[in-house]
């Protein structure tokens, strides 16, 4: 299942948003309002859950500075890798879409597309908003 949010522009060069999407603590910012849980377990790594679903935990697995930020979730229950793809627009402002990628059975897919389009469109509003 591949999902993407709009593409949306950040008052932030490539450089900076890269580095922002990299420091995990900065996800608790972009979270939705309706988030119940979000924990650092790691430098590198989040548990985080919403109200309503099961706790999620991601670690960045890969940079392309400045270009990409690959997150991916650390069980194996929810394979799936969240994929920040970055592109400058200029020194000060780059635009990011955020891509969902994840291996799930026809049944599983067919209940989480919803909230998880609605989550990475979260995310991608509140990116714009930084």
């Amino acid at each position: 299942m591949n999902l993407t949010s709009k593409k949306v522009t950040v008052q932030k060069s490539a450089n900076e948003l890269c580095d922002f999407l990299c420091e995990v603590k900065n996800f608790e910012k972009l979270m939705p309002e309706n988030i119940s849980k979000f924990e650092l377990i790691r430098e590198n790594a989040f548990i985080f859950a919403l109200k309503g679903m099961p706790e999620i935990a991601l670690e960045v697995k890969e940079v392309l500075s400045p270009n990409k930020v690959i997150l991916g979730a650390i069980s194996d229950k929810l394979p799936f890798t969240l994929i920040g793809n970055i592109s400058a627009l200029n020194d000060q402002s780059a635009s990011v879409e955020l891509e969902f990628e994840g291996d799930f059975n026809p049944m599983m897919a067919m209940m989480i597309k919803g909230p998880i389009t609605k989550f990475i469109d979260t995310l991608s509003s509140n990116l714009e908003g930084l």
